[in-house]
């Protein structure tokens, strides 16, 4: 059988498969994206000048006072609240125009001074914040209705500032504390 020839079976050279599945790995690690908690967006104040004047002195009846205690429990002006009621508690705080004497002067001399406790869980802080934003958001809405027949939000910059200045939304947050007590 001579002219049989014997066939050698080629190897795969698996030396540089090392190097591909590196450069691989390093490419998926450059090329993914990782997801980013957002946070809460809210603006933070301009550090004060220097030489600042003092600011005005404020009316007590010019501040919605609303505490929420480590039970997460709320105080609203002194009194137990109920986180329904916070939205219309403010608005109708915001909206007095001068009509009632426990309640704001006007909407742009009120302000609503927000303080938790140290143990307030984040969702109630979260709550607490939406119905308070939620009460500007109802009544810019209302005022866009009434001055130009639309949403707010579908107005053209120039009137939404406009609304904004007749609303403009002012929530002082203090420092937490503890606060404690309970009902």
């Amino acid at each position: 059988m001579a002219g049989k020839k014997s066939r050698e079976v080629p190897e795969i050279n698996a030396g540089s498969m090392a190097d591909i599945a590196f450069l691989l790995l390093i490419f998926f690690i450059v090329a993914t994206t990782m997801d980013v908690d957002s946070g809460i967006t809210t603006r933070l104040p301009p550090m004060p000048e220097e030489e600042q004047e003092p600011p005005p002195p404020l009316k007590e009846r010019n501040v919605f006072q609303v505490l929420v205690n480590a039970s997460n429990q709320i105080l609203v002006e002194g009194e137990w609240g109920d986180i329904n009621k916070l939205k219309d508690q403010a608005k109708e705080f915001i909206n007095n125009n001068g009509r009632k004497d426990n309640l704001s002067e006007n909407p742009e001399k009120a302000i609503i001074s927000l303080q938790n406790d140290r143990g307030t869980s984040y969702n109630m802080y979260i709550q607490v914040q939406n119905e308070l934003k939620r009460a500007y958001n109802e009544l810019r809405d209302e005022a866009a209705r009434d001055k130009f027949g639309k949403k707010f939000s579908d107005l053209p910059t120039d009137q939404q500032k406009e609304i904004q200045k007749m609303y403009p939304m002012k929530i002082s947050e203090a420092e937490p504390k503890n606060i404690g007590g309970t009902k």
